[in-house]
């Protein structure tokens, strides 16, 4: 009982110092894009390494399913999950078409685009904008710190999305100084406030436009990028060391920095080191050049925090967004894999659950992405990103799919959905490279499938929610660990062999996590649960901020990595759905003080972390 009453105090210390020392706590979040826990050592990834081993190793951490950037973005932005942010996948059904010709006046854009999420934001503008929750940065300024975010568009942006073009945070990513004037006479990216793009020039001798990514995907008939994204991380590491960080450090006021390492993310989506084969796939010398390249920027944003003596005050919390798998293209079941693409006789094309449906359904299908020009399989005609607004009426289509990767989003918007939902399921779960159903907690309890509350979708928010998501299958490629090599069905653009995430493997949740700094425990291995989300609270506990929130589906303070607290109980259990023949969507999952966090779901054979089950 003793014992007890003193782990209580000794946490309740903990909350207490915490918000006590805020007034002087500086926090840095480092995002590297797709890093993956097993392929951090010594060799490849020093830095983390080292932070891993001195601070504290999240050795049980979590991504947000679906395992999208921006999924993740929301949950790094607000600490809240996806139900409550209404982010369900890197591409969303809106409600009405963009304006934009860049992005072709579409209704599935793509979020990783400055102009696309700034006018989707001024969209949802009667509710506050895309997200309705408050992000940490904003939070974070309101509260008097300076904050900064850098890296790759989309994501960056996202994290202060209140403060676009307002110039009140500093928000630096691939669009910086690039591109000429959109229609609307606006920048392509956020504008740079004028005393930091000449403090860029001045201080680093370097223009202050950020270089471009040059990493050609590739295709069928030519192998993709066999370099990392060196030039462009260089550009964004110097503009932190050597303006950010200076900046803030002679206002003398507390800060909170986001920098969102594109690498190795776009490295091995792109990579060309095994087309057409699964192996070595994302293992191979170019991904691990992706990881040296993150890695890097790490070790000299730490280097600069300790020159100029921010190391006693500042945080530096390391997270990825999402893990990784290599991509495979094969099916026997889908009726659109009847194309040969480099050693794969019968490919997978982007788009291929649109037009297995379209084909199914004997319904017209039309390419958002292209003006709405039809998709005839047979002649050729494949959807530009893999979307389709399938029905007789393009501007009232029955069912339309949206293409993610590593799972699909399929929206139902006709009054009919209720009796479309189980025959799509039933389709479905005919199709091999399917492993798993989630449908809407409206549509009842369909055979074969779980409800999308069961998986965090179901919240706050007030974008247009899916009618169901397909998770697609995944699988070991050979390896001792079928983790570090799995591969996983994909329907994008890119090749067998190159690398993709978005699935509910556990390749794809388990995503690196480790932090170090004063707030935190020294050599300390976290057994607990923890997520994208609960670092966000965290930060936001660090830095004593009172964050404005609507939603319920909330991470949680990571108090027991802090320093003096105490170990935090959780439980793990397998949620199946009822079977259709044979298939029964299964899940694993583990909760700790509330929160639900998503290990590996599909069906079970199907899924790489889901055999074996837990008693």
């Amino acid at each position: 009982m003793r014992e007890t009453a003193v782990r209580v105090l000794a946490l309740v210390m903990v909350l207490l110092s915490g918000a006590a020392e805020a007034a002087d706590r500086n926090v840095i979040l480092f995002v590297a894009d797709g890093l993956r826990p097993s392929v951090v050592d010594e060799i490849d990834a020093p830095t983390m390494n080292d932070i891993r081993a001195k601070g504290v190793n999240f050795a049980n951490s979590f991504s947000i399913f679906p395992t999208f950037t921006m999924v993740n973005a929301s949950a790094f932005a607000t600490g809240h999950h996806v139900g409550d942010t209404g982010i369900f996948g890197n591409t969303l059904l809106t409600p009405e078409p963009l304006l934009l010709e860049s992005h072709q006046r579409s209704v599935t854009p793509f979020l990783e685009f400055d102009p696309a999420l700034r006018e989707i934001n001024e969209l949802y503008h009667s509710h506050g904008g895309l997200i309705s929750e408050e992000t940490v940065i904003a939070a974070a300024r309101r509260a008097g710190l300076q904050t900064a975010a850098i890296g790759k568009h989309g994501p960056a942006a996202l994290q202060s999305i209140e403060d676009f073009d307002s110039g009140k945070t500093i928000i630096i990513d691939d669009f910086t100084g690039q591109g000429e004037p959109l229609e609307d006479g606006r920048a392509p990216g956020v504008v740079l406030q004028p005393d930091i793009e000449a403090a860029i020039e001045k201080v680093t001798g370097l223009p202050a436009r950020a270089p471009i990514r040059r990493q050609g995907g590739g295709n069928c008939d030519a192998p993709g990028t066999m370099a990392a994204n060196l030039l462009q991380q260089e550009w964004f590491a110097k503009v932190t060391t050597d303006v950010v960080l200076p900046r803030f450090k002679a206002a003398n006021k507390p800060f909170f920095l986001v920098f969102w390492s594109r690498d190795p993310d776009g490295t091995q989506h792109n990579h060309g080191d095994s087309p057409g084969r699964l192996v070595p796939g994302i293992n191979g010398p170019t991904p691990r050049a992706g990881v040296r390249n993150a890695d890097e920027a790490l070790r000299l944003i730490r280097a600069k925090v300790r020159a100029l003596g921010l190391e006693s005050t500042t945080d530096i919390i390391v997270s990825a967004d999402h893990g990784f798998s290599t991509i495979s293209k094969e099916s026997e079941t889908s009726a659109s894999a009847i194309v040969r693409c480099g050693e794969v006789d019968r490919s997978l094309p982007q788009g291929f659950v649109a037009m297995d449906i379209a084909r199914e359904f004997d319904l017209p299908a039309v390419d958002p992405d292209a003006g709405n020009s039809p998709i005839r399989p047979v002649a050729g005609s494949f959807s530009k990103r893999g979307h389709a607004l399938i029905g007789e009426n393009a501007d009232k289509p029955e069912i339309v799919v949206v293409a993610n990767g590593g799972s699909d989003l399929l929206y139902l918007p006709t009054a009919n959905r209720k009796k479309l939902a189980p025959r799509l399921v039933k389709f479905l779960l005919t199709q091999d490279y399917v492993s798993g159903l989630f449908v809407a907690d409206e549509l009842g309890k369909i055979p074969g499938t779980l409800p999308l509350s069961a998986i965090n979708l179901v919240g706050d928010s007030h974008t247009t929610r899916p009618a169901m998501l397909i998770n697609f299958k995944s699988f070991g490629t050979g390896c001792a660990n079928p983790v570090h090599c799995a591969a996983e069905v994909a329907d994008s653009s890119s090749t067998q062999g190159q690398g993709m995430h978005g699935s509910f493997s556990r390749a794809d949740t388990h995503n690196f996590m480790a932090a170090i700094g004063p707030s935190f425990k020294a050599g300390h291995v976290n057994k607990a649960p923890s997520s994208n989300a609960d670092v966000s609270m965290t930060i936001a506990k660090i830095l004593g901020l009172d964050m404005k929130r609507s939603g319920k589906l909330t991470g949680r303070v990571l108090t027991e990595a802090m320093v003096g607290g105490v170990d935090v109980a959780f439980t793990r259990k397998v949620i199946t759905g009822p079977p259709a023949g044979g298939l029964a969507t299964t899940m694993i999952v583990q909760e700790a003080q509330g929160v639900r966090y998503l290990e590996a779901g599909g069906f079970p054979g199907r899924t790489v972390g889901l055999d074996p089950l837990p008693r």
